[in-house]
Order: C-alpha cells, then sequence, then structure tokens
C-alpha cells in the first residue's frame, strides 16, 4: 500500500507545491480547498492525487470530507493543514469583520481540521499531523495584527498537542516558513527579505516531515533564526527596532 496525505488549502501556494512534490515521489495524495476548478486543474496533472473540496470554516464538513478520503484512500498517513489567509490592506485599519474572517480561516479552521482526524489518529496509534503556521507568529508585526495573532495562537496549539498525542505514538510538527511568493504574498506592498518559491518551501517541508523527527520545521534558516532572535529581545528594544525601520521604510517611498 502506497503511503498516503491530506493537505489543506491545497489550490495554490505551499499547499499545492507540497502536493506535487508528495505525489512526484509517488504518495497518494488528497488535496482539499474552497475552490474546486483549481484542485481539479491539479488532480488532472497528477495520477496520485485526487481532490476534496472543503470549507474549513465548516467544522462537520471537515469530518465529513475525511470521511470520504478514508473510504477513498483505505488509510492516511500524514495530514498537512496549511489553509491561510491576510489582508494587509485591511488591517492596517482595525477591521473588525476581517478580523474575525482572519481568525476564522487560519486558527478555528485549522482546529476543525485537526478535530476531524484527532480519535483517527489517537485510536490507530501512528501518524503525523503537521500545523502550517508562520514566523508571523513569533510576535506582533505591523499591519499584521489578525495574521499574527492567528498564527501565534496556531503555535501554542501545536505545542500542546504535541504533548496531547505523543503517548499515542502520533507525531506533530509546526511548519513556520518566513517570506514564500505565493498570491497571499503577492498582496505585500513591502520589501521580503530572503523569499522563496512554494517549490522550495514544499523541499523543506517533505524532508522536515519524512527524514527529520524534530517538532518545527522552518526555512530559510538565515531569516528564521533572525527571527527567533527578535523574539527574544526585550520590548523597549524591539519596539524601538520596528518603529526605526518603519521610518525607513516611509522615507524611502
Amino acid at each position: 500500500m502506497k503511503n498516503s496525505i491530506w493537505i489543506t488549502g491545497a489550490s495554490s501556494g505551499i499547499g499545492k507545491a507540497l502536493a506535487l512534490k508528495f505525489a512526484k515521489n509517488n504518495w497518494k495524495v488528497a488535496i482539499s480547498a474552497r475552490r474546486e476548478e483549481l484542485l481539479k486543474d491539479i488532480e488532472k496533472s497528477n495520477q496520485n492525487i485526487k481532490s476534496f473540496k472543503l470549507d474549513i470554516k465548516n467544522a462537520e464538513e471537515c469530518k465529513d470530507v475525511f470521511s470520504k478520503i478514508r473510504s477513498n484512500f483505505g488509510d492516511i498517513s500524514v495530514a498537512v493543514f496549511c489553509t491561510g489567509i491576510h489582508d494587509p490592506q485591511s488591517e492596517k485599519f482595525f477591521n473588525l469583520a476581517k478580523i474575525k474572517e482572519i481568525n476564522d480561516v487560519n486558527y478555528m479552521g485549522t482546529i476543525h481540521s485537526i478535530n476531524s482526524v484527532y480519535e483517527y489518529f489517537k485510536n490507530k496509534k501512528n501518524g503525523h499531523i503537521s500545523i502550517v503556521s508562520s514566523v508571523a507568529g513569533y510576535r506582533g508585526l505591523p499591519n499584521a495584527g489578525a495574521y499574527c495573532a492567528s498564527k501565534s495562537a496556531l503555535n501554542s496549539f501545536a505545542e500542546s498537542l504535541y504533548f496531547q498525542l505523543r503517548p499515542h505514538n502520533v507525531d506533530v510538527s509546526l511548519v513556520c516558513p518566513g517570506f514564500i511568493k505565493t498570491p497571499m504574498t503577492d498582496q505585500n506592498d513591502f520589501p521580503m527579505p530572503m523569499i522563496k518559491s512554494a517549490e522550495y518551501a514544499a523541499e523543506k517541508i517533505y524532508d522536515g516531515i519524512i527524514n527529520k523527527n524534530s517538532f518545527e520545521i522552518h526555512f530559510p534558516k538565515g531569516f528564521t533564526y533572525l527571527m527567533k532572535l527578535i523574539q527574544l529581545l526585550p520590548n523597549w528594544l524591539y519596539f524601538g527596532a520596528i518603529n526605526l525601520g518603519n521610518k525607513y521604510m516611509k522615507r524611502d517611498k
């Protein structure tokens, strides 16, 4: 039997690249997202991929879709949850509706997805749940309050989930990329240092899940270690550095 994986947020960006990476390595790949036409196009590109339309904001739909995947595949070895949204323009203002939407998708949508597989992996006493977050969850960043908060929540939840599932022989990993070129980051109107391709991200995630046993998969290392260092700064130094950086960026525009 081939190894099998379920990937959400797979219609574009990291999720799509990761689906193609696993499929090319002869895995059976179930992909989910809201945009069915894009999913079907990816499905046609590789015979190892099968699509299952899903809105992760609906907890019951997550459970139903996972049941369909199991019926179709027979077994799932790995689940990677990487659905995420960001709206940098609306985040410049206190937009309550957008804050709620970002939280509903990035955090609660991922929780709904985990809920659909939790008992399955726990009962069969093996498997791997991987949560795609971001280095944006390390600290609050300008014009990204809702996005940073949703990713910070995922980081903490992944740590707690690790303790819950470790006794049941289920692996949990947290993926924290830096800037990756995707339709989401294409919305950003500021320089993105060390930005990498979605294919680069897929290579790193695949290697982290298949070949390594670390809890956190983060990349590119030059950027993520810098962000980890920034995470340790006292507030007065952090706020001062970010404010100074913002002044230079505004002056250069």
